[in-house]
């Protein structure tokens, strides 16, 4: 059996090595032939570091002003992605057995005296608040744990009195379309009895007033999600989600299926919005639909159906027993995430069961468990973390 680790580390060793002649060569003009291929061979030197720990990558960024260049640039950052996700702050990659983990367990380094606590996740930065204190007083950051690069948000227009009236926060970033990103704050200043919106830009560094709004909703939102230059939340209202384009409110269709009300899971993967349901809560086996939007925000679709007895059989502690099984918690799980894959067969879900986390293919309905740290955490505090190397 191959030993990972040792051939990482050879590897680590190689690159060192070329990457030293390749130094010499900015500074001297001198280089060896093998030094001069694998030093000024963008394309050879990609496929090599992007098999690297992203520790060693963000290392080789002070080796000469070319190699920065080259791992700054987007070609390489969009490239190089391991995902994994918090649960609150503890850190759990999707692959267990990957050695290219991120340089942190967890979030306990950050600055913020009170702590952090994260409101969303989006692809590779986080929107983050402080984790205690007044709602007048609380911080928020945008912050990508690899680089440990965070940027301080400016308070909302109107002060004090306006930003006691924060329902939620929502991200917008997709590095495929620009560097920048926005934060969009939904409010409802008294006296109105509606919600407004404010969109704030890293281009511009300020925030602006949008003309939209929309009555408050039932209950409190439970999941945000960006996806399709929209922010969207569950669960739905009369508005479901609000077009960063147009700056207006729009509503998703709810009636393709029902119990859309008690969904498990809502969440993008891959450009793909989903959300999961129990086939029927009613019926004592264990099904999941995993429905789909279609891009134009039309109609929902049914993507895959998900059998779950034989995790149910690997994992009796899911079955409370001392329940009817026609009762909606006869079964103990929290549905974390939706993973779409490159290739379809790829497609997994991450589930909890009690005291577990397990990594389900949906395809093949092969699983394995990938944690045991996680104690009761809700689906509801699990962000979904993608490693990005991208500067803001």
């Amino acid at each position: 059996m191959v030993n990972t680790r040792s051939k990482i580390k050879k590897i680590q060793n190689t690159i060192n090595l070329w990457f030293s002649k390749a130094a010499m060569a900015d500074t001297n003009h001198l280089a060896t032939e093998s030094g001069a291929l694998i030093g000024y061979n963008d394309d050879l030197l990609i496929e090599i570091l992007l098999r690297l720990p992203i520790a060693s990558v963000l290392r080789f960024k002070s080796v000469s002003k070319h190699w920065r260049s080259l791992l700054s640039n987007r070609r390489f950052t969009l490239l190089y992605k391991n995902a994994g996700f918090f649960a609150r702050s503890l850190y759990i990659p999707f692959d267990n057995e990957n050695e290219s983990i991120p340089p942190f367990r967890n979030l306990d380094f950050y600055p913020d005296p009170r702590g952090i606590r994260i409101m969303q996740s989006c692809n590779g930065l986080l929107l983050c608040r402080s984790n205690e204190g007044n709602d007048r007083l609380y911080k928020y950051y945008v912050f990508n744990p690899t680089t440990k690069q965070f940027a301080v948000i400016p308070s909302i227009l109107g002060g004090m009195a306006v930003r006691k009236t924060i329902i939620f926060m929502a991200l917008a970033f997709h590095q495929t379309d620009c560097v920048h990103y926005k934060v969009v704050c939904f409010y409802f200043p008294e006296p109105d009895d509606v919600i407004k919106v404010q969109i704030y830009s890293s281009e511009t560094g300020k925030w602006k007033i949008s003309d939209d709004y929309m009555s408050l909703p039932d209950c409190s939102i439970d999941y945000i999600v960006f996806w399709n230059q929209a922010i969207h939340w569950y669960p739905f209202d009369d508005k479901s989600y609000f077009k960063l384009d147009t700056e207006e409110f729009q509503s998703l269709p709810s009636e393709d299926f029902e119990d859309w009300e008690d969904a498990l899971y809502f969440g993008e993967s891959r450009g793909h919005l989903h959300l999961v349901a129990r086939v029927d809560p009613r019926e004592s086996r264990l099904q999941l639909n995993v429905f789909e939007m279609l891009n134009d925000h039309s109609r929902w679709f049914l993507k895959y159906r998900v059998d779950l007895d034989e995790l149910t059989d690997a994992y009796p502690e899911m079955i409370c027993s001392n329940l009817d099984p026609l009762s909606l918690d006869y079964y103990e799980f929290d549905v974390f995430d939706v993973v779409r894959g490159e290739e379809e067969e790829e497609t997994f879900m991450v589930i909890r069961v009690p005291g577990k986390v397990i990594r389900y293919n949906v395809v093949d309905k092969s699983f394995k468990q990938i944690s045991d740290k996680i104690g009761q955490t809700r689906g509801i505090y699990v962000h979904r973390y993608i490693e990005s190397l991208v500067s803001f």
